[in-house]
C-alpha cells in the first residue's frame, strides 16, 4: 500500500494512526482558532499526528434555512491563520470544481464529500491541484466502486489519495458500518480513514436536519482501529448540543483525550508496536 504524506510529519499508511478532527463547520474565526488550540494542544501531549478540520461551506444542509459557514473567502482566511498559527495541516470540503485551486493553495488536505464522490469533474479538478485527497465513499456506494474514484484522481497523475467510509444506506435515514468495507478500500492500494461520526448520522432524522446517535462514535471509532486502518475522523465541539452542524453526532472536546489514548493503545496492538 502506497504511503501518503501530508505535512508537519503527518503520513497516512504507516505505524502512525492519524487523527482528522475539529468542528463540522466553521461557526466563527474564534470558535475554530479556540478549539484548533485545544486539539493542537492534547495532540502534542499525547505525541500524536493530527490534522484539524472544519468546513468553509455545507453545501448539502438539509434545510434552506441551515447555517453553512462563512463562505470560502473567510473561511480560507481562518483555515490560513489556524495553520500557521499552530504550525498543524488542515482539511476542508470542496464542492465545485472551481474551488479547488485557491483552496489547495491553502489547505494540506481536500475532502470529497460522500455525495459527491462520483462526480467526475470535482474530483479529476482537485487531483489536478497535487494536494492530499480524501474521498468519502458515498453512503449509496460499494466498497468496490471507490476503484473507479481512485482511478480518475490518478489519471491526473496525482497518487496522494486516502478513502474514508462514513457508511452506508440502510433504508430511510439510517447508516450502518461495514467494517469489510475499509479493508476492501485499502486493497485498492490507499490508505484508509474512518469517519466515526458520520458513520452514526441519521440524515434527515430531525426533519429539518440531520439527527444521530452520537454515543455510538467512540465504539464505531475503536472497532475500526481495531481492523487497521490509517486514520479516524471525527467532529468534536466543546458543547456539541448548541453546534451549527452535526450537534447530534459531535464528539465532546472533554471526552477526546480518553478516547484517542483508547485509539493509540488498540493501533498499537494491532500494528504490533510497543506500548
Amino acid at each position: 500500500m502506497r504511503k501518503v504524506t501530508v505535512d508537519k510529519g503527518v503520513v497516512f499508511g504507516g505505524d502512525d494512526l492519524v487523527f482528522i478532527a475539529g468542528p463540522c463547520v466553521i461557526e466563527s474565526r474564534q470558535m475554530a482558532i479556540g478549539l484548533a488550540s485545544k486539539l493542537k494542544d492534547l495532540a502534542n501531549r499525547l505525541g500524536v499526528k493530527f490534522i484539524f478540520k472544519a468546513s468553509f461551506d455545507k453545501a448539502n444542509r438539509t434545510s434552506v434555512d441551515s447555517f453553512r459557514g462563512p463562505g470560502i473567502d473567510k473561511g480560507l482566511e481562518i483555515l490560513s491563520e489556524i495553520r500557521s498559527t499552530f504550525d498543524v495541516p488542515v482539511l476542508t470540503d470542496v464542492h465545485e470544481p472551481w474551488q479547488c485551486r485557491p483552496v489547495a493553495e491553502v489547505c494540506d488536505v481536500l475532502q470529497i464529500p460522500a455525495f459527491l464522490a462520483r462526480q467526475t469533474d470535482l474530483v479529476i479538478a482537485a487531483g489536478e491541484t497535487g494536494a492530499v485527497i480524501n474521498v468519502k465513499k458515498g453512503q449509496f456506494m460499494a466498497p468496490e466502486d471507490m476503484a473507479a474514484v481512485v482511478g480518475k484522481i490518478k489519471s491526473t497523475g496525482n497518487n496522494r489519495i486516502t478513502l474514508c467510509e462514513r457508511g452506508a444506506s440502510f433504508g430511510y435515514r439510517n447508516l450502518v458500518a461495514d467494517m469489510r468495507s475499509l479493508l476492501i478500500m485499502r486493497s485498492l492500494g490507499c490508505p484508509v480513514v474512518m469517519d466515526a461520526t458520520h458513520s452514526v448520522q441519521r440524515p434527515g432524522g430531525l426533519g429539518t436536519g440531520s439527527g444521530g446517535d452520537g454515543k455510538y462514535a467512540p465504539a464505531i471509532a475503536r472497532a475500526a482501529v481495531a481492523t487497521g486502518v490509517d486514520g479516524v475522523f471525527m467532529e468534536t465541539h466543546i458543547n456539541p448540543k448548541v453546534a451549527k452542524s452535526d450537534a447530534a453526532n459531535a464528539i465532546r472536546f472533554a471526552e477526546v483525550e480518553n478516547l484517542w489514548k483508547s485509539l493509540v493503545g488498540i493501533n498499537a496492538i494491532v500494528k504490533g508496536l510497543k506500548a
